[in-house]
């Protein structure tokens, strides 16, 4: 049963697998797969290798790098209703929290596209598996194994030791010792730190870049968000029908006489959401706790039905949520052409007022609007490229402001006949300006407006115009720029930018 529901979230992603374009963060990701290492300026490496991966493995489309994704998804509803059942559930429960975490409408927006998002439940909920499992009886050598997974976690996204620690914390609230007094779960934690050092190592030599990423993220980037709101944008990224599950998994987990043994994972839940709330996280960090819920909601769903006898409940609530899930599905899953999906957002603007940075204000969606334009700057930076002369076009940087608009030209520059480009944004500024000596520079985007006061000869050769994309790539600019006031190499460190 648990297979058809996850063989049933594969082909709910199959007809928005090759839709839109590329989002942002998935150029940049493709990019960073060129340049393998052992951490990125706001990323562990593991995303990096996937994406190495995907394009060795299954090939260089849009759909194949967003294969894996889909998978994850897959694993998330799989994992969901099999921690269910480590909970005490029937097939019933099972069922019902899979088929929760399928439609829920955050899970299908993230996992429609390469991003570490689509993985991290995955990690965080074999983790909760494993805990519950030795819990119930399993052998303590297991927490082996939650080293292991927490390790390749980390190297996916660091929030893993946020979960690391609320699962910890959450025992000892609890009152539940047990599992301190195995040296296998201390082992474990040693094993996922030997897994995770290789990227603590680059981070500390190259100065814990990521550190400056958050914060300067919260400071320039990231949409304010108190306490309120970021609890109500817990109920719709998980849709509204959804919510009565999983809070009720909540309160089972915390209150529930047969529910003692897994306490933990409630306090747990709560300490993790307490933790991105005061620490000024974006509203969806604690999505990879969800699953937890929607398994002990499950369980708590079937054991109520059973009390009242109420087969209506146990009839009605699944096609409610199949019936919600489909609905908002346009929302997750790029499934409708983008005239289509405009007119079909009507019926639900508050969707596209839920928003996680300052300046994604745009017709369609942050997740859909960061997937516009790209091909056409690329293109459009490609003429300016092929309109110079012969003999300058050789020594010509194409220099970006963002890592958006350099992945772009990275990824379609090929095809194009046109040179990778360069950016001071994150990790391109880590990978340098090349050999380029900046006689003849090629500027790319809003942000690399100001880079122009470097050069002593700037013209406006086009404008790339994409009404439906982010606001910041609707009028890209591009400068043809000449007579720099120095060498590109001496002016590289004014070009950082790390956000």
């Amino acid at each position: 049963m648990l297979c058809g529901v996850a063989g049933l979230a594969i082909l709910v992603h199959l007809p928005g697998m090759a839709r839109y374009g590329f989002f942002r963060d998935e150029l940049y990701y493709i990019s960073c797969s060129e340049h393998l290492a052992w951490g990125y300026i706001d990323q562990p490496p593991l995303i990096a290798f996937v994406a190495w991966i995907s394009r060795h493995l299954l090939g260089n489309s849009l759909a194949a790098f967003r294969v894996f994704p889909v998978l994850a998804a897959a694993a998330t509803v799989f994992l969901t209703g099999w921690l269910a059942a480590e909970l005490g559930g029937g097939k019933f429960a099972q069922f019902l929290s899979a088929l929760a975490i399928l439609f829920a409408p955050l899970y299908l927006a993230f996992d429609s596209i390469l991003t570490m998002n689509a993985f991290e439940p995955v990690f965080w909920l074999a983790c909760a598996c494993i805990a519950v499992r030795i819990v119930n009886g399993g052998s303590p050598k297991l927490w082996l194994w939650f080293g292991v997974i927490s390790g390749i976690g980390l190297e996916n996204k660091h929030t893993m030791a946020v979960f690391g620690f609320a699962i910890v914390a959450g025992f000892l609230l609890s009152g539940d010792l047990r599992p301190f007094r195995t040296r296998w779960l201390w082992i474990g934690g040693l094993i996922a730190l030997v897994l995770a050092f290789p990227n603590l190592l680059w981070e500390a030599r190259h100065g814990w870049p990521q550190i400056e990423v958050v914060r300067n993220a919260q400071q320039f980037k990231n949409a304010p968000v108190g306490p309120l709101r970021f609890l109500g944008e817990q109920v719709l990224f998980y849709s509204p029908v959804i919510f009565p599950l999983w809070l009720g998994g909540l309160g089972w987990l915390l209150f529930g006489s047969e529910a003692k043994p897994y306490r933990f994972l409630g306090w747990a839940y709560l300490i993790v959401l307490a933790i991105f709330i005061f620490g000024d996280g974006k509203t969806y960090y604690p999505m990879g706790a969800y699953p937890m819920l929607m398994a002990a909601g499950g369980v708590a769903f079937e054991r109520f039905s059973l009390l009242r006898r109420s087969g209506v409940l146990r009839l009605a609530y699944p096609p409610l949520i199949v019936l919600a899930g489909l609905f908002t599905l346009p929302f997750g899953v790029p499934v409708l052409p983008v005239e289509m999906f405009l007119r079909y957002s009507e019926a639900l603007p508050y969707a596209r007022e839920v928003k996680t940075e300052r300046d994604s204000t745009a017709q369609l969606p942050q997740n859909y609007a960061d997937m516009i334009g790209w091909d056409n700057i690329a293109s459009t930076a490609a003429r300016v490229y092929h309109g110079l002369p012969k003999g300058e076009q050789g020594g010509c940087a194409i220099l970006a402001g963002n890592y958006g608009e350099a992945g772009a030209i990275d990824y379609f520059g090929p095809a194009l006949e046109m040179p990778k480009a360069i950016s001071g944004h994150n990790s391109y500024f880590d990978w340098g300006p090349r050999e380029y000596s900046g006689a003849c520079v090629i500027l790319v985007g809003n942000e690399g407006s100001e880079f122009t006061k470097y050069f002593g000869e700037v013209q406006q050769v086009a404008t790339v115009d994409s009404p439906l994309a982010m606001p910041t790539e609707q009028h890209v600019p591009i400068y043809l720029c000449r007579r720099p006031v120095a060498s590109l190499a001496e002016l590289w460190p004014r070009f950082r930018m790390i956000i």
